[in-house]
């Protein structure tokens, strides 16, 4: 399942594990660090066992299987202080593999003797897009809670961390290995766009935890963008705005673009909800997993008329 291009030897590594979710806060925080800092890629995990094909894809007439998702891990070596493991996963598997594909990725942080496994996630609270977002975090022993309360994240009493985000550290804790999430708060309004600035309040964070010097003005710049751009769509559909500012053919094509990037679901999502879709009719427990992903995305209304047709007497199936 996993197959290792190298074997570095490194200093009591910290293991950082990130899939996609909402707001993409877990993914692109992590995504972040690998593109900032010298990370060499030395393993990859081949999920086929967890991800199968729905169908196939065509390109210029030529069908062929389309590519299922898969997992990296890098890692980098600081000259003074702790080495770091990074693991990146294209997308998140079925929930019924989600157990499974964790314990492989934990065990091979425990091979590499990694000290503490951190992994992040979005909070959606009813905060305004402009604020400052608040980071949180729960842990498997109280001296993190402690340690991290230092660097200004506050203790989640209670709750829930759905996704491999949060089972991660469950499998973690079950093989005695010290864990840790750091959750940043995000807009509830906002779940399906990209959230530089949730990333930046977890990173520095992380930048004083391991000293890393991070630069954040390319993820700065960033969010600013993307927070005009939700001010001018609030704007619009306040009826604030009747015609939108002088805007070149270029500013427009690439604001069409980014908006279009930015608020549709993630692929790997929307490729879990297809799968779902098409095993629902004959078993209704697919049912019940596509109704609460529509729900957790909060696009169930979007797709409401599609999902009872699966109810429907009658139903044709498809032509395959």
């Amino acid at each position: 399942m996993i197959k290792e291009v190298a074997s570095p030897r490194l200093k009591d590594p910290v293991f950082i594990a990130a899939w996609p979710g909402m707001g993409e806060v877990a993914y692109r925080t992590a995504l972040f660090l690998k593109e900032a800092l010298e990370f060499k890629m030395f393993a990859k995990l081949e999920a086929g066992d967890f991800f199968k094909p729905a169908g196939v894809v065509v390109d210029k007439g030529i069908l062929g299987l389309p590519h299922l998702p898969v997992g990296f891990f890098y890692y980098y070596k600081p000259k003074q202080s702790s080495s770091i493991i990074l693991f990146l996963g294209e997308a998140q598997p079925p929930l019924e593999y989600g157990q499974e594909l964790c314990n492989a990725v934990v065990n091979f942080a425990k091979k590499y003797k990694s000290k503490l496994i951190m992994s992040f996630a979005a909070k959606p609270e009813p905060i305004d897009h402009r604020a400052k977002p608040g980071v949180w975090m729960t842990s498997t022993h109280k001296d993190i809670l402690d340690r991290f309360g230092s660097f200004g994240a506050k203790i989640l009493d209670e709750g829930q961390i759905s996704g491999l985000n949060g089972l991660v550290l469950g499998m973690a804790k079950k093989k005695r290995i010290r864990g840790l999430c750091l959750l940043a708060e995000i807009p509830f309004y906002t779940v399906q766009i990209e959230n530089p600035k949730a990333s930046i309040s977890i990173l520095k964070i992380i930048d004083k935890y391991l000293d890393l010097k991070l630069d954040f003005s390319s993820l700065t710049e960033r969010a600013s963008f993307i927070e005009s751009e939700i001010d001018k769509l609030m704007s619009y559909l306040k009826g604030e705005i009747q015609t939108p500012p002088p805007l070149s053919d270029d500013d427009i094509e690439k604001i069409k673009k980014d908006l279009s990037a930015y608020t549709k679901i993630p692929q790997s999502v929307r490729e879990e909800m297809e799968t779902l879709f098409k095993e629902a009719p004959g078993d209704i427990s697919k049912a019940r997993e596509l109704k609460e992903k529509l729900d957790h995305w909060n696009v169930y209304r979007d797709y409401e008329d599609r999902f009872l047709d699966l109810f429907k007497k009658g139903k044709k199936e498809d032509i395959h």
